[in-house]
């Protein structure tokens, strides 16, 4: 008969096993739009104005018809579940817990929060609880926190993934599929990200910040931005989001 501390130890064993497993499952994976909006009201509500909100749209039979048939394209196609278009009209595809044409989610289905700032389930408690810890007492929180846990503060090499992944392009990473959008099509597809950055109808309005995280890493053009940021008005948070929860 085996002794009874043989039995505690394999309890053990078993215990953190699965917690390492579940750890595993956790890690970088995306939580959806939905939950980013819940404080960002304004940025949200700036962002469904924008070409990337309408990402998954443009895929639909009879959208953006002329530019379509510029890039050799079947406007009358749907392409919404074509795999080699949709990893760039959606958050996380291919990575854990993000987009799947098997199991689509609708807030992930579109370039929203996740695809610049990096998948949320790891980071965002700490984001919510330094915002909270300001509020209470001017506590900060240092933006290396969240860096460690997931968040991008740069995130160029996220729009190159798309935007300048085609044939013969300057990006060193282009491979297939490739986009068929690009200078090639027309000089309006030529990327730059400095400029696509500052681009009201590419990104969403910037707001200002109460100033709870502090330190590096931070966006290149964070201080810019601040320095021509709106205050949020009632307006710039009233939800006008009709999206629901994933099943």
């Amino acid at each position: 008969m085996k002794h009874p501390i043989t039995y505690v130890l394999a309890i053990l064993a078993t215990l953190t096993m699965l917690a390492s497993f579940s750890a595993s499952v956790i890690a970088d994976t995306y939580e959806g739009r939905k939950k980013c909006s819940s404080c960002h009201k304004a940025q949200a509500k700036s962002w469904r104005s924008t070409a990337h909100a309408k990402a998954m749209e443009s895929l639909k039979p009879g959208e953006r018809e002329e530019a379509k048939l510029m890039a050799d394209l079947d406007p009358e196609k749907d392409y919404t579940k074509d795999k080699d278009c949709v990893g760039c009209h959606v958050d996380g595809w291919e990575q854990k817990g993000g987009y799947t044409i098997d199991r689509p989610k609708k807030q992930l289905a579109a370039v929203g929060c996740e695809s610049c700032h990096g998948p949320g389930r790891k980071y965002r408690g700490d984001h919510r609880k330094g915002g909270q810890a300001f509020e209470k007492s001017g506590k900060t929180m240092p933006r290396k926190r969240l860096a460690d846990r997931g968040q991008d503060f740069h995130f160029e090499e996220a729009c190159n993934a798309c935007h300048l992944n085609y044939e013969g392009s300057p990006w060193k990473d282009a491979k297939p599929p490739y986009t068929p959008y690009h200078p090639g099509v027309d000089e309006k597809y030529t990327f730059d990200f400095d400029k696509m950055v500052k681009d009201a109808d590419a990104m969403h309005e910037h707001y200002k910040q109460d100033g709870a995280f502090v330190g590096e890493p931070k966006f290149k053009y964070h201080d810019e931005f601040q320095a021509n940021a709106k205050e949020t008005s009632k307006d710039d948070e009233d939800d006008d989001d009709d999206d629901e929860e994933d099943d």
